[in-house]
């Protein structure tokens, strides 16, 4: 008999205000992070979100933190969240095959960390509809680039549908209670 293939792990990147100030589409941003915390808590996913130089650039905005149950929140000076040897150890002692990526910036960490977890054997998935750029066309570019490399690139609904596979589900009905709220 094998073991339950790891759940995917929610990689919540550089979700801090400062950053968020700087995305043209922060509403949308933000209301889509929201709906994957509050899937991830409800489907049992683990969460990890890093913080760019949290000392300079402060924390995660405390209302997403509050949205995921015992998140672990990881600084970083590297852009790739696989440029931190912490961070890098910490998911291989996690056990995590897959991540679901979401935050911000698509063109600069957002990209690296999935090129770099990819390159180390993970499955990435970034849910498209929870990332943010600055600008939307290197995001687009960055997308398709990532997608050409082997990631998932993905929204997140049809994601989340994908991992409860049918309506028997013990969280179906309130998944389909969130997807209404974050229509």
């Amino acid at each position: 008999m094998t073991a339950p293939a790891a759940p995917p792990t929610l990689l919540c990147i550089d979700l801090q205000p400062a950053f968020l100030a700087a995305i043209p589409e922060v509403q949308r941003v933000h209301w889509r992070c929201s709906f994957a915390l509050e899937v991830a808590r409800g489907l049992g996913l683990p969460v990890v979100f890093t913080e760019q130089v949290p000392a300079k650039l402060g924390h995660t905005a405390a209302d997403l933190l509050a949205l995921a149950e015992k998140p672990v929140v990881l600084g970083k000076d590297a852009f790739s969240a696989f440029g931190d040897k912490a961070i890098a150890a910490h998911f291989k002692a996690s056990g995590a095959k897959h991540l679901l990526v979401c935050g911000i910036e698509t063109p600069v960490c957002v990209y690296q960390t999935a090129r770099d977890a990819r390159q180390a054997g993970y499955h990435v998935t970034v849910l498209v509809d929870c990332v943010g750029a600055r600008r939307a066309d290197d995001a687009t570019a960055v997308l398709a680039h990532l997608a050409q490399a082997g990631c998932s690139v993905l929204p997140a609904e049809t994601v989340f549908y994908a991992l409860l596979r049918d309506a028997q589900h013990p969280f179906f009905r309130a998944y389909t209670q969130l997807v209404k709220k974050y229509s």
